[in-house]
This record gives structure tokens, sequence and C-alpha cells, in this order.
């Protein structure tokens, strides 16, 4: 039996940091990965599809998608070429809670990331139906594209395709898109996006695919942790009711275990994205070497890239509603700054919540060209508690889309 400091099953961004972050500090690791290194968002997910964000054409996003996936591979490759990394190109099984096949290790983490969650619908083997992967390896830009879903997926890629020429229909069973997004500020993006001709069904229901009228069909609701193959039995693992590997909050380590299991990113369902993947791995490793860390998962930033972007950090303010806090919202707007107005991206609002007489800030939700920037500020301010009266004191660039917030915040 070979043995390690660290054994990690699966080679995607929670992965492959934990990976390089722990061979940094010293420790021997033991890394498992039946494809190819990156996981689904280097190869299928969100590098891939910002790829087609940012292409003018169809043909121009086919041409640069395997050129762009490809480089990255090969820096991931690079990364787990240290020397007290061993990289074994094969699916990880669990033989007991600290062996993995033919490696055993004190610690264990679970980085195998999400699959597509396919709704059960009637006519699901049409051969019009396929998943954000299947229509990333689409040869033709389709005539008429039916998206069924108005999540992050679902929206980007009726973004995308409805610049790219296509007829796009976005079909969605809630009342407004983006659950996740404030709902004042998912409804005027999807306006906005109704004004550059993509069509909305909301609150409708699929019945069946051959009611679609589309060339392709993409299935965009959501993802589900992947498990299968693992053997979690032998380790004394129990799936959660939504098929995630359960973990504590505080520690992701798996609940119920009695050794250190742990399980990072999509797998463990609680923040599924590549950044909180990444973050968690690099707190799971601090954990085994003994170093404390200030990292905040309660302060999780999240974009959405369509055209023109959203991003949100913090409680909706519904949710502000709900939990019965005292709040202010303050508001600024795109078409009010000098920047957004020179790069003629007009279209834009700032939702900023903060505790009643300018105090900490607890949130910010908005649309608009470089939201995603916008957030990232604001998300390094909630992190350090900081109020709005402060932020009314910090100097922001003129001109400058930074500017919006700085008005929201005045």
């Amino acid at each position: 039996m070979n043995e390690s400091d660290l054994i990690i099953i699966g080679a995607g961004p929670g992965g492959y940091r934990a990976a390089e972050y722990a061979a940094k500090q010293g420790l021997k690791v033991v890394i498992f990965e039946d494809a190819e290194v990156g996981g689904t968002c280097l190869n299928v997910g969100c590098i891939p599809t910002k790829v087609y964000v940012h292409s003018t054409t169809f043909d121009e996003a086919r041409e640069r998608m395997p050129q762009v996936v490809s480089q990255l591979q090969s820096g991931v490759e690079a990364i787990l070429s240290h020397p007290n990394i061993t990289q074994v190109r094969e699916r990880g099984t669990f033989v007991d809670d600290h062996t993995v096949n033919d490696y055993t290790a004190k610690n264990i983490i679970i980085a195998t990331g999400s699959e597509t969650k396919w709704l059960p619908l009637n006519g699901l083997d049409d051969p019009r139906v396929v998943d954000s992967t299947g229509l990333l390896c689409l040869d033709q830009c389709p005539k008429r594209l039916a998206i069924i879903g108005a999540g992050v997926i679902g929206m980007e890629f009726a973004s995308v395709f409805n610049r790219f020429g296509t007829e796009v229909t976005v079909i969605e069973f809630l009342k407004e898109c983006l659950p996740a997004l404030d709902s004042d500020i998912a409804k005027r993006l999807r306006k906005t996006l109704e004004k550059q001709g993509v069509t909305f069904k909301m609150k409708t229901a699929v019945e069946h695919i051959s009611d679609i009228d589309a060339d392709v069909v993409l299935m965009a609701t959501g993802r589900k942790p992947r498990t299968s193959g693992l053997n979690l039995e032998a380790a004394g693992i129990t799936l959660a009711p939504n098929g995630a590997i359960p973990v504590d909050a505080q520690t992701f380590k798996v609940q119920h275990s009695m050794s250190n299991v742990f399980a990072i990113g999509d797998v463990n369902g609680r923040q599924m994205l590549a950044h909180a993947a990444e973050m968690q791995a690099v707190h799971v490793v601090n954990q085994i070497i003994g170093r404390a860390d200030g990292i905040r998962f309660d302060i999780m930033p999240a974009a959405i890239f369509t055209t023109p972007e959203a991003a949100c950090v913090g409680p909706t303010e519904d949710q502000l509603k709900e939990q019965g806090l005292a709040y202010e919202c303050r508001k600024a707007f795109h078409r009010a700054n000098g920047k957004a107005l020179t790069m003629n991206e007009p279209d834009g609002m700032l939702k900023l919540f903060c505790e009643p007489n300018a105090g900490r800030i607890l949130g910010c939700h908005a649309f608009g060209a470089h939201s995603s920037d916008l957030i990232q500020e604001v998300s390094v301010l909630m992190c350090r508690d900081t109020t709005v009266k402060q932020l009314r004191d910090m100097v922001h660039v003129h001109p400058s889309l930074s500017e919006i917030l700085l008005s929201a915040a005045e």
C-alpha cells in the first residue's frame, strides 16, 4: 500500500487548488482524475462558456474554445507536476475511510464536482435535447434554440446565442429568472434581454419535449453533485436527501465521519461555484496543516455573464424583508455614469443594502456592464465589515464604473 499525507479525488478547481497549496506546504499529495484535468469549469463549463460570451460569431467561438481550454489544461498539468504531487489518471474509489484504490492517507478530500440535473420530462430521448456540454459541442449554430430553465446556465446561453443570430426562447417554471438575484434586478435584466430579441415564457411548465418548436432544446435546469462510482459506503458516508455529501459548514469535514474525510466544491452542494471550491480547498488544507485563516464563506460573490452582466453578493431585498432585518436600499444607475455612457452601456442598475444610517454593508445586487467587478469591490468591503459612511470617504477613479457604487453610497 502506498502512503501519502493527502489523497484528493477529482482535479477540478477545488481538487487541483488543494493539491497545489498542500504540495507547497510540504505535504505528499496523491490526486485521482479519470478525465481531463480542470474539471467541469475548465473543460465544459465556465471557461468555454466565457469564450462564447466574448466571441462575436459562433464560428469564432468554435475556433477559439479548444485553444483556450488546451492552454489552461496545460497550466493545470504544470501545477500537478510538482514533485510532491502524484497524479493518478484513474477514478478514485474508496476501499475504507483512509484508503482510495492503492493509496492510503490520514486526510482525504472529495472534489468530484457536479453533473447535469435532468428533469424527468417526457421525450428526453429526443435527439434535439442537449445539456450545456452538448450545446458547446454543436458544429453548427442552431436557427432556433429553446432553453428549459432561466438560471445562470440558461440565461448566459440565451444571451450568447441571441447575439449569434439564433431565435432564442427561454421557458421557466418560476415567475422570474435567476432566483438568487434580487427580483428587481432580475426583472430589469430579463426586460433588457427581451429588447435584444430573447423570448421568455415565464410560469410555464414543459410537459413533453415534442411540444417545443425548436432545432435544439437545452436542458438548463441546474446541476447535481457527482458521487457515483466513489463507493462512499466503504468510507461510512451517507448522502444527504439532495444527493450531496453532507459536511460541517465550518470545516467541510464529512458529517458523521470519524476520519479526516472532507468534501469541497459542488459535491457538497453548499455553494456551487468554482471560486467557492477553490477557497474551500485552501480552508481544508489550512486545517490539515494547523494554520488559521479568516476566509468568509458567508460572503460569496457570484456573477452571470449575460450581455449586460449581472452579479450579486449578500441577501436580496426580499430576503432581508423575510428575515425582518432593518435596512436601507440605495440605488444607482449606469445611465448617470460618465464611463458607462462613453462605453455605450447605459443599461444597468445597482442596489446597495446596508444597516440604517449608512451603516454596515449587507449586500449588493447589480446588472450592467462590469457588474462582476463592482460586486467584487463590495465583497471585499463586506469582508472587512465596512459601512456605507466609510465607503463614502474612499476615493474612486474618474471616470470609472466604480463611481456607480460611490453614487449609491452617497
